[in-house]
């Protein structure tokens, strides 16, 4: 598995993602309550929405981290484990 591709496609994928997300909360704000019930299991009053440009843009690169360490760990356990 090409560990390098994998990962700037999961870079690309999750901003995506990230992008779509921001840009919802942004649209419709009421949309993060029913999101967080029925996508997350959870009913927590989350209070206002902080929208900045700097919000969006470390959640960007907090989301970019998360998601390229567990593609990395993905394809380090695709490789040990022998088939």
């Amino acid at each position: 598995m090409n560990m390098r591709h994998l990962l700037k496609v999961t870079s690309v994928w999750i901003s995506i993602v990230y992008i779509i997300c921001f840009a919802g909360v942004a649209l419709l704000p009421g949309i993060r309550p029913g999101f967080m019930r029925y996508g997350l299991h959870m009913g927590i009053d989350m209070g206002q929405n902080i929208l900045t440009f700097s919000t969006f843009v470390s959640g960007l690169i907090i989301w970019n981290i998360i998601a390229l360490l567990a593609v990395g760990f993905f394809t380090f356990l695709y490789n040990a484990i022998k088939q």
